[in-house]
């Protein structure tokens, strides 16, 4: 566990460390999903970065801060699908190994961008801690070096840029709003809308199949999920120990929505914004959805975390 919180100034060295490797995502709105919600909606669209997910921040952070021999060994994550193929483009871009560990059930559109990517992918039953198992002997049979998805301070301050930059274009929000599953993107957020916020308030939305988060901010400690039924694959984990305290302190409120809700969200932005995003995507705007009267006439940011969908899988 970190000893003090990130600064202002250290998200805007991870900025400046970035840029070269990442895309400027769009902010865009729609008319139509303002006067459904009542609100002020603007989507930072982080299914336009690159390999298609917010991701690359983290991902590019982290590698980027690597030693010359840890570069030479490779880099190993594990992954459901973004983060793998974050990392395995990051890997890639700077010439160095990426070893993969995915679930088995992990989206097959997915593990065919990371072999793409020239990630080295190895398969294992869909619990964390056969993920990290697998993960362990990689690091041990290469002396690569691990990349945690989500509770690395080095993939926190990358995935909080997303945030940053939509405050620089929005700066008067009253809310940000993101999806939690790992906690890497919200404890990002937060410090964000911490640091580059006036009067903000960082909220998240998590599907009540899988609300390890929102049970750990009531409990005050972290509480795992027993199963994660969710259609949100990208949020079928928990928080850990670095992102958790970021949470704890700067994070406002996280609202649990249904399944039904969240593909009702899903289908509003295609038809409405005729963009592709993922399921774990939707559950934000859900959230903003099942509690309007609590954000009538507000002007909200959500980030769009991802879209890269299994097409033959859709839920509508």
């Amino acid at each position: 566990m970190q000893s003090s919180m990130p600064t202002r100034q250290d998200l805007l060295d991870c900025h400046t460390r970035i840029k070269p490797y990442i895309h400027r995502t769009a902010v865009l709105s729609s008319t139509a999903i303002n006067d459904i919600a009542g609100a002020e909606i603007f989507f930072k669209c982080e299914n336009f970065q690159r390999m298609g997910a917010f991701k690359m921040r983290g991902a590019s952070n982290a590698i980027l801060q690597l030693s010359d021999a840890q570069r030479t060994n490779g880099v190993v994550t594990h992954s459901s699908g973004n983060m793998a193929q974050a990392v395995s483009l990051a890997a890639h871009s700077l010439d160095i190994p990426a070893y993969i560990v995915m679930p088995e059930n992990a989206p097959q559109v997915k593990k065919e961008a990371v072999k793409g990517y020239g990630g080295q992918i190895t398969e294992s039953v869909s619990t964390i801690e056969a993920r990290q198992a697998a993960a362990d002997a990689l690091i041990d049979q290469y002396a690569a070096t691990f990349i945690h998805p989500s509770n690395d301070l080095d993939v926190i301050l990358g995935q909080g840029t997303a945030a940053m930059e939509l405050l620089e274009e929005q700066p008067d929000l009253d809310v940000v709003a993101v999806p939690v599953g790992g906690g890497g993107l919200l404890a990002g957020t937060a410090l964000a809308v911490h640091h580059f916020g006036k009067n903000c308030k960082t909220i998240a939305g998590e599907p009540r199949a899988a609300d390890d988060a929102y049970l750990s901010l009531k409990a005050g400690k972290i509480i795992k999920n027993l199963k994660a039924d969710t259609i949100a694959d990208g949020l079928r984990t928990h928080l850990g120990d670095i992102n958790f305290p970021i949470i704890q302190q700067y994070v406002d409120e996280i609202i649990r929505v249904e399944e039904g809700e969240i593909i009702a969200a899903m289908r509003l932005v295609w038809e409405r914004m005729k963009i592709i995003i993922e399921p774990s995507c939707a559950v934000p705007l859900a959230a903003i959805l099942v509690e309007k009267a609590k954000f009538a006439g507000q002007k909200i940011g959500i980030v769009i975390t991802g879209g890269n969908v299994d097409l033959g899988k859709l839920p509508f």
